[in-house]
């Protein structure tokens, strides 16, 4: 895991962590520019504090830069996710949500979304012997 140095409320130092470019912060969530984005416009979204509360606000957050994004055109759809765990690809010992946008063609088959970390499981449906319409 990488460092968080959290001295108390008022300072936390992030020392090898993968953001370091802020675009912008409130009293309780800082967002980053991800140094190693999946696409372009990879946003980090950063709690200052590590509780529930503000971790579902870094959730709601993201959720509604990717719908305004999506509104103007910079993307047309999104992820948004948290690593949890070393088994999940967590290397930064302290939450954050990553906001992924995503366009149209930007990989073959993006069905299943999230379940393609895992690679090979994302489609669901190619072993089905019959297809489920769940609309």
């Amino acid at each position: 895991m990488k460092d968080v140095i959290f001295d108390g409320p008022d300072h936390i130092e992030w020392a090898n962590t993968p953001w370091d470019d802020l675009v912008r912060e409130d009293f309780h969530i800082a967002v980053y520019r991800d140094r190693y984005p999946v696409t372009d416009g990879h946003l980090l979204f950063v709690p200052k504090y590590n509780t529930m509360g503000i971790l579902k606000d870094a959730f709601e957050d993201a959720i509604r830069e990717g719908k305004r994004l999506m509104e103007y055109g910079e993307c047309d759809g999104f992820n948004v996710g948290l690593n949890y765990g070393e088994s999940a690809g967590q290397t930064v010992d302290w939450p954050h949500v990553h906001l992924i946008l995503r366009v149209l063609g930007d990989c073959a088959n993006p069905k299943g979304g999230v379940r393609n970390v895992i690679p090979g499981k994302g489609d669901y449906t190619i072993n089905e012997d019959t297809t489920t319409d769940f609309s």
